[in-house]
């Protein structure tokens, strides 16, 4: 471990540590929103996981974290909750697993179309189960947790992505993914098992995304298909994501923070155009800044790297 390790990994454990102690000074409405901030920072950072090395754009979000909300929802009243994030945790690993198996030797739009039908499906699956089967056609969560608690578990989740995308990125498949992500065939040249490797990535996203739904369950207290299958969830993750950056781990913290205060302005401002939002936010990110934030930021430093140099040999000649 490397000295530039130890010392990310020492201010990440005090940033960790000042992040607990927000709800011990306030119980209202910055504790509210900083739930949202907490929960996105758990899913931007387990979708880049996955998205950003290979490149690969997942709207499957949606169904990960739908899954891992009804994984609670159906057990809340005979297992214990630990148990049953364990359970969410295997669910969306398993999800993840059977869809990368299907669709993960695809690429591009088509397997942007797939993951965005994936969450469909799974949505209208459940709602026609519900309907046909169950006499309600949601579920109740009732538990004695507060937004405290459900704060500090997802500060946890987002502090347990962090440590393992670092132990990843230090791990052969960590080195195999940069290889997949920089030219796929050559990985498959050089004997490296593409299909493995990114399925793999791909659950421990999944299951990661579906304990979030889990933790996030009590929040909601009553849960419908609509709402914990919701489209809008794997939109704002992609967007998120893209906007800091997917380069570095810490990337998508950069996008989530201020994109969360300002869909929280607009939604409780201007309820109906939270969609146009997001759509201006797509398109200027692509055309604008397609490598987020934090790759302007590294553009920046090579610029001013490069003029260092120039301006030093100039001096010497």
């Amino acid at each position: 471990m490397t000295r530039d390790e130890i010392r990310g990994l020492a201010i990440g454990a005090v940033l960790v540590a000042l992040a607990a102690a927000l709800p011990l000074l306030d119980k209202g409405f910055y504790l509210s929103i900083s739930v949202n901030i907490m929960l996105y920072a758990a899913l931007c950072t387990a979708w880049a996981l996955f998205s950003g090395p290979t490149h690969y754009v997942s709207l499957a979000t949606a169904a990960f974290y739908g899954l891992g909300t009804y994984s609670v929802g159906l057990g809340i009243d005979i297992l214990p909750f630990p148990l049953l994030l364990a359970i969410a945790a295997a669910a969306g690993a398993v999800l993840a697993g059977l869809v990368g198996a299907a669709t993960l030797r695809i690429s591009g739009v088509y397997f942007v179309i797939f993951t965005f039908g994936l969450a469909e499906l799974v949505r209208q699956v459940v709602t026609w189960t519900q309907t046909k089967l169950a006499t309600a056609m949601g579920l109740y969560v009732f538990t004695d947790f507060t937004e405290s608690h459900i704060y500090w578990m997802l500060l946890a989740l987002a502090a347990a992505v962090f440590l393992t995308g670092w132990a990843i990125n230090r791990s052969r498949l960590g080195f195999a993914m940069q290889i997949i992500g920089n030219d796929e065939t050559v990985a498959r040249h050089v004997g490296i098992d593409t299909a493995r490797s990114k399925i793999l990535l791909f659950m421990i996203s999944g299951a990661f995304i579906a304990v979030a739904g889990a933790i996030m369950a009590p929040r909601y207290s009553y849960i419908e298909p609509p709402a914990a299958f919701n489209p809008m969830i794997s939109f704002l993750v992609v967007i998120m994501a893209l906007l800091g950056g997917t380069k570095r781990l810490w990337g998508p913290l950069v996008g989530v923070i201020p994109f969360t205060i300002v869909m929280d302005i607009i939604s409780s401002q201007f309820p109906n155009h939270t969609s146009i939002v997001m759509g201006l936010a797509f398109l200027t990110i692509v055309y604008f800044i397609p490598n987020g934030v934090t790759g302007l930021i590294e553009q920046g430093r090579e610029r001013w790297r490069r003029r260092v140099v120039v301006v030093g040999e100039e001096k010497t000649a």
